[in-house]
């Protein structure tokens, strides 16, 4: 907020990106920047033909709500509308008010709009907009601040394994293609058909994750005439949660049972195409994607690679799902029945992790699958 004798141009340093306001070249302004400098030139004019102005004043007070609520519509980072925020108290109004870090959010994630609820501990008996608007700016933070890793924990069911256990899921876990002069990865069964599909089905390390890209490594069969890779033809990815967390007790790896069908998928991304290669692919999504429920389908469609029985095979020898845990500072709560989600949020873990950069000391996830397979003795 303002304070007396604040000078203007310190006031409106947040209106120019903050890589930008030393440089050199001519400033380049956020949206909105041109409508608020109309405003505060007309209301230097005015001053002057004012003799009675006093020199404690939000300045920001002389634009009517609904046009500064449309200028703060229009900004689309949530670092500007935190800031904008900041810098006057009625514009903090405004955007609490309104709930425009929420919108904001839900803008940018549309897989935010399944939440129904908002929890905070810390501040049980704060107003409601009040609450949002510092569950959502924090969320946004959290979004680009915390640490990008691999975000799969635990494979859950494969639609198909040709030997289990040795070609079994559990093997993509490993980030290599061979360990110890033994092949480390998954395979389908063999098919006559190559527009056979197969999927694979991951728990990513928290049921709130932000995912930004997924990759495949595909599977080189060192051994066969040829080294032939047996990739899919195309991929598509699906994120959601499971219709009941209770049908998740079961073992659907060691009953080789596909677990397709016990997930609702709510987010389902473009078709890529696979390169027959025997390297680590990117997969890059569209826009970064909230997974709500912490799970990963991954679709592979059409086979390439026929084996020595003259049938089709997809092989897998490494996926990543890389995004950012947003654990333990936010958490999704799901209630059976009614299908309400709720968003959790612990202002104290937010602050630790940020602090910290968000690390979190523990023993990698596909190492502790590795070794509970025996790939890793």
């Amino acid at each position: 907020m303002f304070t007396e004798r604040l000078e203007f141009p310190t006031a409106l340093t947040f209106l120019v990106s903050p890589h930008k306001r030393h440089s050199t070249a001519t400033h380049q302004l956020n949206p909105f920047s041109t409508v608020l400098f109309q405003a505060i030139f007309s209301y230097l004019q005015q001053r002057k033909s004012s003799q009675n102005m006093e020199s404690q004043i939000d300045f920001f007070e002389w634009l009517e709500p609904d046009v500064a609520l449309k200028i703060l519509t229009c900004l689309d980072d949530a670092a500007d509308l935190v800031r904008a925020s900041s810098v006057s108290r009625y514009w903090q109004n405004i955007v609490v008010s309104n709930g425009l870090s929420k919108k904001l959010c839900m803008r940018t994630f549309p897989q935010l709009a399944t939440i129904t609820r908002v929890v905070e501990p810390s501040h049980d008996n704060s107003r409601e907009t009040e609450r949002d608007h510092r569950v959502y700016a924090s969320l946004s933070r959290a979004f680009t601040t915390f640490p990008l890793a691999n975000c799969i924990a635990n494979p859950v069911s494969a639609s198909s394994s040709d030997r289990y256990p040795a070609e079994s899921i559990i093997n993509t876990m490993v980030p290599m293609n061979s360990f110890l002069r033994r092949g480390s990865y998954w395979s389908s069964r063999g098919s006559d058909d190559p527009e056979t599909p197969e999927t694979l089905v991951y728990n990513l390390t928290a049921s709130f994750c932000v995912i930004t890209e997924i990759n495949l490594h595909p599977f080189q069969d060192l051994y066969d005439p040829g080294f032939p890779v047996y990739s899919s033809g195309f991929v598509r990815f699906r994120m959601g949660h499971p219709k009941s967390w209770r049908e998740l007790n079961y073992d659907f790896i060691e009953a080789q049972e596909c677990a397709d069908d016990k997930f609702i998928w709510t987010y389902t991304s473009p078709v890529y195409p696979v390169a027959q290669e025997n390297l680590l692919q990117r997969f890059k999504l569209p826009e970064p994607v909230v997974c709500i429920g912490g799970y990963l389908q991954i679709e592979l469609l059409g086979r390439v690679q026929k084996a020595c029985d003259d049938k089709y095979y997809i092989c897998v020898a490494h996926v990543q799902a890389m995004g950012r845990k947003l654990s333990p500072a936010f958490s999704v709560e799901f209630s059976e029945p009614p299908n309400d989600v709720s968003l959790k949020y612990d202002a104290k873990e937010f602050g630790s992790l940020l602090s910290t950069g968000g690390s979190v000391s523990r023993a990698k996830p596909s190492l502790r699958i590795a070794k509970k397979s025996g790939v890793l003795g």
